[in-house]
Order: structure tokens, then sequence, then C-alpha cells
């Protein structure tokens, strides 16, 4: 089966049908969503692990077009978020371009047709652009413990639950400290027999101040929307405010160490293990994590922490790196996920035969964290740089979104058989304009090693400004950033040098900073979710 299609959207969860709902409100219907599970959802779908919620406030958690009124707690849980997008995906009419299990196995750009050979397990496609919305939080990461095969019992990471192993009075081991394993230890902890949690840096962790939704409030947002944009404007002035102690001025950040301290203390006694669950590095080096249930499930007896990551096991015995050991039935990895090394890349050919993974060999860089250079027509949704340290992903999608639009009326504009590709030049001058303003912020300076760096050290995964600037940053497509790429002549018609595809330059970068001061609740027109 081959389908031709002007737009092949690589995935389902929230960027990805974000990036649907976009095409179909520009009027574009010729587009398929490529998912490689049974299901939308994308990191929601795949993460149903106990105690699985989400840390951003739900009314900040949600697309602006979509307002849901009926979340049933500020902060909501996996299945709600997850019947969320269902619901998504059918108020915006999305069914009739999913393609469900079809995993894409390798995309290729076709520089005589100018499109793109995007080869599924269920069938092919070619497709003039493609979206890549695959996630960074998609591909679980294992590391490679010496004897982990030799294991006896169960091992599963946290974004592959098996729900049909039942933990009841088993031994325990957790591996990881992450928002993950915060979440899973105090909703485990009173089934098991034992639960040893592995801890190779320990986090600093916050109140989280939860509770469900009155059905008052719910029924003033449904029938003033207006009430709903305001809850959600307030939520997101409060967290541009915070950014600039994340990005300029980390020593701010003191004040709310100290809360996290209180935090700790309060539920804490044992000043032996609150030592061993006391960060040395700045608050918000690492992700902070929100949980009034983690620390409380520390002290219980029957819980033991190891303030050493896992690093062999011999059969059934896990012994830690300062060499003390744990008997356990069961191994469950909160280690994270290929963040910096997407699997993904290895699957997309660019315009010179190199993949993306090859290309972005020295780190990952693209053009406003979306175009990459030599890949025409294709763009990812939070790519690099785009991440959060302390907001809703769901503002830096749209504002990708917003991008993604004008990019593809720049290319009706143009007309004809066209693509765009970034420039080298404009790539480099993004990113070196990122790295700068990364190098004052607490995820450089904070004394910390996190998810955020590749294996280089550089931090080619979070936004060091507000959401509002990013905004600002992706709202037009600049032509003087890209390279025009034409087909090639037709046989019998003069060609390019080659036989190639001719590129028109159109002139040199832009290289000013990234403008703030647009605000971004209720810009769109609202279809309730």
């Amino acid at each position: 089966m081959t389908e031709h299609v002007r737009v092949a959207v690589i995935g389902s969860g929230f960027g990805g049908l974000g990036a649907a709902v976009r095409l179909r409100r520009e009027g574009i219907t010729d587009f398929v969503i490529l998912e490689r599970a049974s299901s939308v959802g994308g990191t929601w779908r795949d993460n149903s692990y106990p105690g699985c919620a989400c840390d951003v406030p739900s009314h900040l958690y949600s697309f602006s077009f979509a307002p849901n009124p009926d979340w049933p707690r500020t902060f909501s849980g996996q299945e709600h978020i997850r019947a969320y997008l269902e619901h998504v995906t059918d108020v915006f009419g999305l069914r009739p371009h999913l393609r469900l299990d079809s995993e894409v196995l390798r995309m290729t750009w076709d520089a005589q047709e100018l499109r793109w050979d995007v080869e599924t397990s269920a069938g092919r496609y070619f497709a003039d652009v493609v979206v890549s919305a695959t996630g960074p939080l998609s591909d679980p990461k294992i590391p490679a413990i010496p004897g982990l095969d030799s294991f006896p019992g169960k091992v599963f990471h946290s974004a592959r639950w098996d729900h049909g192993h039942d933990l009841a009075g088993k031994r325990v081991a957790v591996v990881g400290t992450g928002a993950s394993a915060v979440q899973i230890v105090p909703a485990i902890q009173p089934d098991v027999s034992r639960l040893t949690l592995f801890q190779r840096t320990p986090p600093w962790v916050m109140p989280r101040v939860d509770r469900a939704v009155s059905g008052a409030e719910r029924a003033l947002h449904r029938a003033l929307p207006l009430t709903a944009r305001l809850r959600r404007g307030l939520l997101w002035g409060i967290r541009e405010l915070q950014v600039q102690a994340f990005t300029k001025h980390p020593n701010e950040l003191g004040f709310v160490e100290q809360i996290a301290r209180r935090n700790m203390a309060r539920a804490v006694k044992d000043p032996a293990l609150r030592a061993r669950l006391t960060p040395d590095y700045r608050i918000g080096c690492k992700r902070i994590l929100l949980s009034s249930t983690y620390y409380p499930a520390l002290t219980r007896p029957n819980v033991d922490v190891v303030a050493s990551g896992l690093s062999e096991v011999r059969g059934s015995t896990l012994v830690a790196a300062d060499g003390s050991e744990a008997e356990a039935d069961v191994i469950v990895f909160g280690t994270g996920f290929h963040v910096t090394d997407m699997p993904i890349a290895d699957r997309v050919v660019g315009a010179d035969g190199r993949t993306l993974a090859e290309s972005w060999k020295g780190g990952m860089e693209a053009l406003r964290g979306a175009s990459a250079a030599g890949f025409p027509n294709w763009m990812t949704i939070i790519g690099p740089n785009t991440g959060l340290g302390n907001s809703s992903m769901i503002l830096m999608i749209e504002s990708q979104l917003n991008y993604m639009a004008d990019y593809l009326r720049q290319l009706d504009v143009l007309g004809g058989r066209a693509a765009l590709d970034a420039r080298p030049s404009a790539v480099h001058a993004w990113n070196r304009r990122v790295q700068d303003r990364m190098k004052r912020t607490v995820w450089s300076t904070g004394g910390c090693t996190s998810w955020y760096l590749d294996a280089s050290g550089r931090n080619t995964t979070v936004w060091p400004g507000t959401t509002a600037e990013f905004r600002r940053a992706t709202r037009r497509v600049d032509l003087a950033e890209y390279g025009v790429v034409r087909a090639p002549a037709r046989p019998g018609a003069a060609e390019g040098a080659g036989g190639q595809a001719a590129v028109e330059r159109a002139g040199e970068p832009r290289a000013g900073e990234p403008q703030a001061g647009e605000s971004q609740a209720g810009e769109e027109k609202e279809v309730t979710a």
C-alpha cells in the first residue's frame, strides 16, 4: 500500500494531535497521523504506572483551543489526561487521519521528487512535508547493568508497566529517583513486603498542593468559559515570573530551596536518612519534583533507601555502587528516556544521505527548535532546546504549531514544486544564541548532572527563556533563514549542475534576540473538550 499525502505527522501525543488540529484549521485535510501503537496518547498512553499524574496544573496542561472545564483535580492523573486526548481526537474529527500500528521504520528525502519517502510497518507513504512529533519521552532508557540478564524475577521500565504482575507481598527494587519514581514509590509502598530504592542522586521535592476541583468550580467554568481562561492565564503568568530565577539569577532560588528543606524535615525525622535525601546542588538544576507523599513513604519500616546507584545483579541479589546488597523479586527502572539521543533520529535520512543522528553527532540543534539543516520540509515538534523546567509544554507546542502553519503558508506562496531547507548558518546562529543564554542558567551553574545534558555536557533540551519569548520567536517563518529548494528539471529540459535540485538563497538570517511580551492565554478560537 502506497499513499501520497501533503503532510505526514509522526506520533499521536499532544504534539501530533495538536499538529493535526492545526492542519485542519488551516484548511489542510490531506494528511495522515502515523502512530506505532494501537491508540493515541503518546507518553500519557505509555506511562500508566501506579500514581502517574502531571506536575503541571490541569488548566494549563491542555490546549488553549480545547479547554476542559471538567478537570477533576488541580493536578490531573494519567487516566484523565489520556481521556482528554481521546476526546480531542473525536471533537476535531481526527480519527479518519489516524494510521495506528504504523511504526515509522525509515523516512528518506527524495531530491528528485521533493518529497519524503516514509516506510512504516504497515505501508509506505510519500509526503511533501513531515512533522515529527515523536516526543523526547517516548523511548525508555534502561542502563546496562552487569548481570541483569541473570535476574530470575520480573524486570520492567516505568513506561512499560506490567499490570499483569501483582506486586503485593513482593520484594521490589526501584532504580532511579526522577519524576516517575517519586510517584511510584508511595503508590506501591503499602502493598509490597520490601521496597529498596536505589538513589544515585537525590531530587529536590516540593509539596504537591493538589485537590479535587469542586462541582461548583466546574459548573462555573462551563457556564462562563472566561473564568477558565482567567484561571489559565493566572497559572501561566505566575510561571512566567519564575523564569528569571532559573535563567538569569539562580541564587534567587535559595528561598525555594528552604521550602523544599522544610518539606523534607516535616516528614523525615531521622537525621541520617535526611542527610541521604538532601541534594548537594542548587534547586532547579535538575527538574524540581512535586510530592507530598514521597518523603513519608521513605520513612516506612518496609522501605530502604540506598544512597547509591545499582551497579551489578547477581541472581536475585542487587549490588549497589557502594557495595551494599539487597534481595529483590521485581526490579522497576525509573531511569528516564532517550532524550538527547532519540532513536527516531537514526531513521531520518536527509538530502546528503546522512541520518539525522549523524548530523546531530556533535549535539542536537534545530532552527527555532523546528528545522534541521539538510532536511528539507521536515519539522519537529518539541525539538532541541524547547523543553521547560517550570511550566507547561503545551505552551511550547502551540508556539511550534504557529511556526508549522506559517511554514506551510510560505510553501504555498512559493508555488510549484518547492521545499524549504534551513540554512546551516541560520541554524548555527540560533543555536549559538541559545547556548550563550544557557551559560548563566541554573541548569548550567547549579552543580548537577541531569537528563537535560547530552553526552558532551551541553544542554540541548531546555529553552533558556520565557514561553512568551518563544511564542514571539516562532510566530513567523523568516525566509532569510532558509534556502528554497526547487525540483530539478525534467528530462528534455535544461538541468542544474548534475541534475540536482536547485537551491535559491534568500539572504542572511536575522541575528536579533527573540523578543518577549506576548500573552498566550485564550489566543485561539476555542472548542470545548
